[in-house]
């Protein structure tokens, strides 16, 4: 054989191997495991492809990306809200086309995002940080955010850090909804908050359910979708809504500039946009759907961020805009004052 034709077998083999399979990156744990079942095994059942997920945190999925920008190995990734906008910024996402993915018109508009007339990210399901708590330890639900700061609570306490996508919004909210101070001046917040004795500042929503789950701490900011994984598996945990409200998000799925397998990459999107998908992660992981017209049975549908009769028109939602303008802002009063308390 020819040194030509064994280079030509060789990219043969090599695009051979590109095309029988994709990378996803998505988050771990319950997470995962739904994102897997959901969307990742139905679609290398039509395929063929097999998904290799690279399991992260959307902050740290974000700089890889951004490492990887001239060479990506990620073919598709779930970001959440507040994170999808910088990666955008950032130049490391391709467009979403309807050609491309048929299913963005089974989607709510809100759940669909654009950049002029460029959609860069499409939902998968909305979430909400509520009140977790131990029942064994705390036999009243607690109804306001202000009870984290309850001295009988010291050094049992959760919260999200700005590692987590939660993190930075969470201060905002803070100051906007539960202190009632202008949001635009966060000092008496981070007054506050460095005056918590927090036991654990998380970077991921994992983290925080092992924390809950072995008695770590007993009370904190946390998921529906954790908290709600945590009770289904027996364990002495109660979520609520606190009276000031609790704001919400959504996991977003985007297609990586780039990609080596884009029709694939498009594909596995579509896949997830579908109602069989959406009513999947709203079973497993409580994610209120982005889909249209999903129907789920009430046991379901009370658990989802809106709860049983509300809409995606009941959330609370940033505007990331303005959050990641103040982004580099709060993570550095944050390591500063609270971080450093540590």
């Amino acid at each position: 054989m020819s040194a030509v034709a064994a280079a030509a077998l060789s990219l043969c083999g090599t695009a051979f191997a590109q095309a029988s399979k994709i990378t996803v990156a998505m988050y771990g744990g319950n997470w995962g495991d739904a994102f897997q079942a959901c969307v990742a095994q139905p679609f290398t059942k039509a395929t063929g492809v097999t998904v290799v997920p690279e399991i992260g945190t959307s902050t740290t999925t974000l700089a890889k990306l951004q490492q990887q920008k001239n060479s990506p190995t990620i073919d598709v990734a779930w970001l959440d809200g507040g994170i999808s906008e910088l990666a955008w910024q950032a130049g490391v996402l391709d467009a979403l086309t309807p050609s491309g993915i048929p299913n963005l018109k089974n989607v709510v508009p809100q759940a669909v995002y654009r950049d002029g007339g460029l959609i860069y990210a499409v939902s998968s399901g909305y979430y909400s940080l509520g009140l977790t708590y131990n029942t064994k330890s705390i036999k009243t639900a607690p109804n306001s955010w202000k009870d984290l700061w309850d001295p009988k609570y010291a050094g049992a306490v959760a919260l999200p850090s700005p590692s987590n996508s939660a993190g930075v919004p969470f201060v905002v909210f803070l100051a906007q909804h539960v202190w009632g101070n202008d949001p635009n001046q966060l000092e008496p917040v981070f007054a506050k908050l460095s005056q918590l004795d927090a036991g654990l500042l998380y970077d991921s929503s994992g983290a925080a359910s092992n924390a809950f789950q072995s008695g770590e701490v007993i009370i904190g900011a946390h998921f529906n979708v954790g908290a709600w994984d945590l009770i289904d598996k027996g364990a002495p945990i109660g979520f609520a809504i606190p009276k000031e409200g609790a704001w919400a998000t959504d996991a977003r799925l985007h297609l990586i500039k780039g990609s080596r397998n884009k029709a694939m990459a498009e594909k596995f999107i579509d896949t997830a946009l579908t109602p069989a998908a959406a009513a999947c992660l709203a079973t497993r992981l409580y994610l209120g759907p982005a889909v249209a017209g999903v129907r789920l049975p009430p046991a379901v549908a009370r658990k989802l961020p809106w709860g049983a009769n509300g809409s995606v028109n009941d959330l609370k939602l940033f505007d990331w805009a303005a959050i990641n303008a103040r982004r580099q802002e709060i993570v550095s009063a944050w390591n500063r004052r609270v971080a450093s308390k540590r």
